[in-house]
């Protein structure tokens, strides 16, 4: 079996199609096909890691995404701007990925042959805080530019190694202070932009969500993701860890490794295939 690491310069066919969801060039998502050909299949929308960082983009997904149309399910492997491009960060980054949610499964429906059924956000590392964050928007107060009067049409989260405390990711410094970086300085002094940001203080998002998180993660915690799962059932949340004992951090988005049957299991669950 190969290094976990390895997934994120390791090739994969490319994408059926790609679709804009707005006019800027990361404003796009590349969509693989269910490849056995069925009618409404459900869509994964992919959010991508990598700290926010520019050097980082949706390449890396490309062995998850057709690994999982090979299983039936469409993706759509969302890109965004991230943190070192004009228009990354504070506020750029929440505005992508919340326009791709709310606009990708319309574009994908008319794509994917078929169409699509339900919808999944599929997130890791920084991703996952992302896709965390789009499913908690009907939280945010109604003057945020994100807002959203009810939670959106998504049957769930599967929130892959997240980085779900915002706050303390940034107490903690981790990856050198990306989380300064996407807000736009220390989320101690920049409280008004966290509450915003922050998963962890948009709860209840009223959405269910599974969390799959190794114990040997050497980039974000697994404390995380156990402190996110607690606060979200205390507050009335459907929310499920899975914690891996001994995988790390790229294991999760690893078609390869015995870490992918746990993320294809919170896939089914959501779905209620299962």
């Amino acid at each position: 079996m190969r290094p976990s690491s390895d997934v994120l310069t390791r090739s994969a066919p490319d994408p059926d199609a790609t679709v804009a969801y707005g006019r800027l060039p990361d404003q796009v998502a590349d969509l693989r096909f269910p490849r056995d050909g069925a009618a409404r299949a459900p869509l994964v929308i992919i959010v991508h890691g990598g700290f926010w960082r520019s050097r980082f983009d949706r390449a890396h997904t490309g062995p998850m995404a057709d690994d999982l149309a090979s299983r039936g399910f469409a993706t759509a492997a969302i890109e965004y701007r991230r943190v070192g491009q004009d228009g990354g960060g504070w506020p750029g980054t929440f505005d992508d990925v919340a326009r791709a949610v709310d606009t990708v499964p319309a574009l994908a429906a008319e794509a994917v042959p078929g169409g699509i059924g339900d919808v999944v956000l599929l997130g890791h590392s920084a991703g996952g805080h992302l896709a965390l964050w789009a499913a908690s928007r009907a939280r945010l107060p109604a003057s945020a530019p994100w807002h959203l009067a009810k939670p959106p049409a998504v049957r769930g989260v599967v929130a892959l190694a997240p980085v779900a405390a915002l706050a303390v990711a940034s107490e903690l410094g981790l990856s050198n202070g990306a989380a300064d970086e996407l807000l736009g300085g220390p989320a101690a002094g920049l409280p008004e932009r966290t509450a915003l940001a922050d998963p962890s203080a948009l709860l209840p998002s009223s959405i269910p969500s599974v969390l799959v998180h190794g114990s040997a993660d050497e980039a974000v915690p697994v404390e995380q993701s156990r402190a996110y799962a607690s606060a979200a059932r205390a507050a009335g949340d459907d929310c499920t860890l899975d914690e891996l004992p001994g995988v790390g951090h790229f294991a999760v988005i690893d078609p390869l490794t015995d870490a992918w049957p746990a993320v294809l299991g919170a896939l089914s669950r959501l779905l209620g295939t299962r």
